[in-house]
């Protein structure tokens, strides 16, 4: 897809840090429609009615997901809680619905791949990963075109420099701007062969 294609979006969990900031990332620049869905869409403020509508409702709740997945080319998902479920309701929709392209928020460290030169921070010792963990492996074993995303912790710079590794490469670092997540989103979205069916992190460069 060539960036001045105009993509289908659907933003899961649009009022949260990361969904909020792509929301906005996109709106400044993409041409693309966007579909915010979030369990209180009263925290999404005002619409532009040109390019957004709003979708109420949990990622587990079937009926809505499929509302919201209705003529999507992309799926966007930053999520917290229970990772895994929402991982398992979120494949089985996207299955339903026939949308091919899921992109979703892990986090560095689960694959064990942040050096001891980073100081550590795996899931081997590190337990809080396990759910983002089990949802990369929902999501891998799935049949879709998705790719995780693997951010370091996030700040709130507003700089775009960053870079990316592979599943099974390591970590280059641990902190990222939330607007850099933003701008990835941007590229995976708009090319579906970048990042098909792997697993990439993210840091500041």
């Amino acid at each position: 897809m060539e960036e001045d294609v105009m993509t289908n979006i659907l933003i899961i969990g649009a009022t949260g840090t990361v969904g909020s900031t792509t929301r906005r990332y996109f709106l400044d620049h993409s041409t693309d429609q966007l579909t915010l869905m979030a369990r209180n869409t009263g925290r999404l403020g005002t619409l532009d009615a040109t390019r957004e509508r709003a979708v109420t409702g949990s990622v587990t709740d079937a009926a809505a997901l499929q509302k919201a997945l209705a003529g999507q080319d992309v799926v966007f998902a930053a999520l917290s809680g229970d990772l895994k479920t929402m991982a398992q309701a979120l494949v089985a929709g996207i299955d339903q619905a026939d949308v091919k392209r899921l992109l979703f928020i892990t986090s560095m460290g689960i694959y064990n791949e942040i050096p001891a030169s980073l100081g550590g921070g795996n899931l081997a010792s590190n337990p809080v990963l396990q759910t983002y963990r089990d949802a990369a492996d929902v999501i891998s074993a799935s049949d879709l075109n998705y790719t995780t995303i693997r951010p370091g912790w996030f700040d709130n710079g507003d700089d775009t420099d960053y870079q990316v590794t592979k599943k099974g490469e390591a970590f280059g670092g641990h902190d990222v701007s939330v607007q850099s997540i933003a701008d990835l989103v941007l590229r995976l979205a708009h090319d579906d062969t970048f990042g098909a069916r792997d697993s990439l992190g993210i840091n500041r460069r």
